[in-house]
């Protein structure tokens, strides 16, 4: 996982097209929008990511960097 990755997607694509992305790439079909990651594992660790953001965003009214950081809240607390 990488927050930059993360950040880039939410920057650039809305959740709609996001969405579209993991659809696709669970279905091993070719992306419309470039995700980065060093495997399909990773893009849709980042596309999963993104997409909670988004949502985080709109439910809380709150800025990226702020969904962000609890999206990193939360992973760092479900692994220890």
């Amino acid at each position: 996982m990488n927050i930059g990755s993360i950040r880039q997607l939410v920057d650039t694509f809305t959740k709609e097209e996001l969405q579209n992305a993991e659809t696709a790439l669970m279905e091993e079909q070719p992306l419309a929008i470039e995700v980065p990651g060093i495997d399909d594992g990773e893009r849709l660790t980042h596309l999963i990511a993104a997409v909670w953001v988004h949502n985080h965003m709109t439910e809380h009214s709150s800025d990226a960097m702020t969904a962000i950081r609890e999206y990193t809240k939360r992973v760092r607390q479900s692994i220890s």
